[in-house]
């Protein structure tokens, strides 16, 4: 497997060799599971490599021949012969490795194409819980990474195993036609170049890995120094001298790494190429003994085709001595992807699920308990109803649970006990399509897809018609400034929605959420993090909105809970009071602080 720079590891690393996996008989039929549809390709690839083997080492073993028949027997007719037969085998064999490695490259992205897929759709099924503990660039890094790393396996280890294995069987067998002492004398020698390839191959990994260190260093100190939020606060600062003197040494580390590197491989090609020559040396020097000195059989011919194999059985030693190296990588490599496929959906659909139809949007919350990790309780003994056509305004300290409460209407997480319905059924009993197709949600951090406001709007509702999303936007109070846009609705809002203010984006995700036409609308904290302005927009936008559906308020603002039908009053996870703001404000409870302490400052702002 490919390491620092795309060197090759012939070794392992000690973190490695402990988490190597357990190779079962169980997963590597799971991993062949993978191959079996392209059985047929397979089949085809293993005689290519045979056949492209064997065809190989033919020119090496014709070019005795040639000499001994044609240049030293003086014989014009068998040299042109032989020269022509070599050709064609060397074509033959060449035209086999292209027909091979197009065949391998296939097999290979088809099989990462069905594991690409596989694993994404399985990731889309996980619940909010995998999204929240699970480490962002390992989910990347299992989609991608590992997933490419499997075309590698495919295309390079197993294939490079058996036309290895191939090529020196047969070279084997070659030398030991010809002279089998000589045979014994190449194969002697051997460890002669295989042995200082591996320890110096050891030390070029360890310095690249350095070098490379080294190198993600230095990524990071430029992704964090001239990012735009890095470079104002080293400004701010005034700390641009500090920043020139820690990337400064890091590049110096790098530099001499480098050096360190490069002499490295100059020193180890040194010897390397001083190492293949004492292997044919001493084969030279056997068989001229045994020429001369012994009146052997053996000709001038067979030394040079015995030199060749010799030649050609270096990179097959070397490669099939990193089979274990290899095998442990790939099968960890298989391991990671297999642990994210064996996750199982916290949240999916029950066998007999049901699908939710004309929905009204009554929701009701019976005695629900919530804990993330089942040991402490963020939710207690919640109990209300929304009525179609009502508005309930949930408000409470932060951290209290208040969105938490909302978020197990979708099952974006699933009770530890009571129950949620929605129009009478228990939301674990009906399908998760059909009843996050009735709620539409409008968060404080609104999440925009870098493309046209059309585009994002059509993410709710696909098939809508420009009508439809003109009056979505009418209703959310946006479609003045569309309006004024050169481009309208294809206006561009750039990544995450970075090219409009705070609330306009917050009104486009409105429009997005009207667009979907659903029973229930919830709001949670929509207009937290926004100024007077485009909070006044906003509410501007909510007010209508919430007397002509179905309808839940997150909010701190005291103009916003006034349109409710009922407040609940959240604190540590219980509902501890819930009425009429008349009512709440005069009971001299958590309300009344609230009211106190955040209500009444927006009223005076």
């Amino acid at each position: 497997m490919p390491g620092p720079r795309g060197m090759s590891r012939g070794y392992l690393t000690e973190e490695e060799k402990k988490n190597a996996p357990k190779v079962t008989t169980a997963l590597i039929k799971r991993i062949l599971s993978y191959l079996k549809p392209y059985w047929r390709q397979l089949a085809l690839v293993l005689g290519c490599i045979i056949v492209s083997s064997v065809c190989s080492l033919f020119p090496s073993i014709l070019t005795g021949r040639i000499i001994d028949e044609g240049l030293i027997g003086r014989n014009m007719e068998a040299l042109i012969r032989l020269i022509l037969i070599t050709l064609a085998l060397n074509f033959g064999s060449n035209l086999i490795n292209v027909g091979q490695s197009y065949l391998n490259s296939w097999i290979a992205q088809h099989i990462s194409y069905d594991m690409r897929n596989q694993m994404y759709r399985h990731l889309q099924k996980m619940s909010q819980r995998f999204f929240t503990t699970a480490n962002q660039g390992d989910i990347i890094t299992r989609m991608t990474s590992d997933i490419s790393g499997v075309e590698s396996v495919i295309t390079n280890t197993f294939t490079s195993i058996l036309s290895n294995a191939i090529t020196l069987v047969v070279a084997v067998v070659a030398m030991f036609q010809k002279s089998w002492i000589l045979a014994l004398v190449g194969i002697a020698a051997v460890p002669l170049f295989v042995l200082p390839t591996r320890m110096a191959g050891k030390t070029r990994w360890k310095l690249a890995g350095e070098a490379q260190a080294c190198n993600d260093e230095i990524n990071g100190i430029l992704n964090e120094t001239l990012s735009v939020s890095g470079q104002l606060l080293v400004k701010l600062f005034g700390q641009e001298e500090k920043e020139y003197r820690r990337y400064e040494d890091a590049n110096g580390r790098m530099i001499r790494l480098n050096i360190r590197e490069r002499m490295a491989g100059r020193w180890f090609f040194m010897l390397l190429n001083t190492l293949t020559t004492i292997g044919p040396m001493l084969l030279y020097l056997v068989g001229g003994i045994l020429i001369m000195r012994y009146d052997s059989t053996l000709t001038v011919g067979d030394i040079t085709v015995l030199v060749a194999l010799l030649g050609r059985m270096y990179g097959p030693v070397n490669s099939l001595l990193n089979i274990q190296v290899d095998w442990i990588r790939s099968m960890a490599m298989f391991t990671r992807i297999f642990e994210y496929y064996d996750m199982k959906a916290e949240i999916d659909d029950k066998p007999d699920a049901k699908e939710l139809k004309n929905a009204k949007g009554e929701v009701t919350f019976d005695h629900v308990d919530f804990s993330y990790d089942g040991e402490r309780k963020i939710l207690k003994d919640i109990s209300f109803t929304l009525k179609s056509g009502d508005c309930v305004a949930i408000v409470g300290p932060s951290g209290s649970g208040k969105s938490t409460i909302v978020n197990l209407i979708p099952r974006l997480w699933d009770v530890s006990s009571g129950s949620v319905t929605f129009d009478g059924t228990d939301v674990r009993d009906l399908t998760l399509h059909s009843l996050r197709d009735e709620i539409g949600v409008v968060t404080q951090e609104t999440y925009l897809f870098n493309g046209s406001i059309r585009e994002n709007l059509l993410y709710a509702k696909p098939e809508a018609t420009e009508a439809e999303m003109i009056e979505a936007c009418r209703k959310a109070n946006i479609l003045d400034f569309i309006q004024k846009q050169p481009d309208g609705l294809d206006t561009m809002v750039g990544n995450r929605g970075l090219k409009l203010s705070g609330g306009e984006k917050q009104r486009i995700s409105i429009a997005r959420a009207l667009l979907k036409d659903p029973a229930l609308l919830i709001f949670d904290e929509a207009t937290s993090a926004l100024d007077s302005i485009s909070e006044a927009a906003i509410q501007a936008a909510i007010n209508p909105l919430i007397e002509e559906r179905t309808s839940i308020l997150i909010a701190h603002r005291l103009s916003t809970i006034l349109a409710a039908d009922e407040i609940l009053v959240v604190r540590d996870g219980q509902i501890v009071e819930r009425g009429t703001h008349k009512q709440l404000v005069n009971a001299g409870g958590t309300y009344q602080e609230l009211y106190e302490t955040q209500f009444s400052k927006a009223i005076d702002e």
